[in-house]
C-alpha cells in the first residue's frame, strides 16, 4: 500500500476528524507538493460533494489539482486520468450521479467515497510514476 493511500485511510478512518474527498487527496499528497496539511485542508474545503452542489466529484477535481501541481497540465494526461475514472464508473463523474448509482446498487456513501479516493490515488500515482515524477 502506498504512503498516499495509507495517509488517506488514516484521515478517513479518524472518527474525530471530518475531511471531504477533495481534502483527503490533497492532504495525502501535501508533502509531495510542498504544502502543509492545513493549507491542503483549506484548499479542498469547498470541493467535496462536487463543489458542495453535486457537480464533478471532489476526488476527481482534487486529482486534477494534484496533477497540475506536478506540472501535468496537458489535455492528454488529464483526459487519461478522467478516462480511467469514467471507465470504472459507467462514464459518470458528477458526485450526485455517482452517489445515486451507488445507492441504487445498495451501497452506502462513506465506503463509496473512500473507494473513489483510493482509486484516484492509484491513478494519480500511476500517471506520475510513468512520467518519472513520483518514485515507487
Amino acid at each position: 500500500m502506498s504512503k498516499h493511500i495509507e495517509k488517506a485511510k488514516e484521515l478517513r478512518n479518524n472518527p474525530g476528524l471530518h475531511v471531504n474527498c477533495a481534502q483527503t487527496l490533497l492532504v495525502a499528497f501535501a508533502d509531495d507538493l510542498g504544502m502543509n496539511e492545513e493549507t491542503a485542508m483549506k484548499l479542498g474545503s469547498n470541493f467535496g460533494g462536487g463543489m458542495k452542489m453535486g457537480s464533478v466529484c471532489g476526488t476527481i477535481t482534487s486529482g486534477a489539482m494534484i496533477l497540475g501541481m506536478f506540472g501535468m497540465d496537458d489535455v492528454k494526461t488529464l483526459n487519461l486520468y478522467y478516462k480511467k475514472i469514467k471507465d470504472t464508473h459507467d462514464g459518470l463523474i458528477y458526485c450526485a450521479d455517482l452517489l445515486k448509482r451507488n445507492a441504487e446498487r445498495g451501497g452506502q456513501k462513506k465506503p463509496h467515497c473512500d473507494s473513489m479516493i483510493y482509486e484516484a490515488i492509484g491513478y494519480i500515482e500511476e500517471i506520475l510514476q510513468e512520467k518519472g515524477l513520483l518514485k515507487n
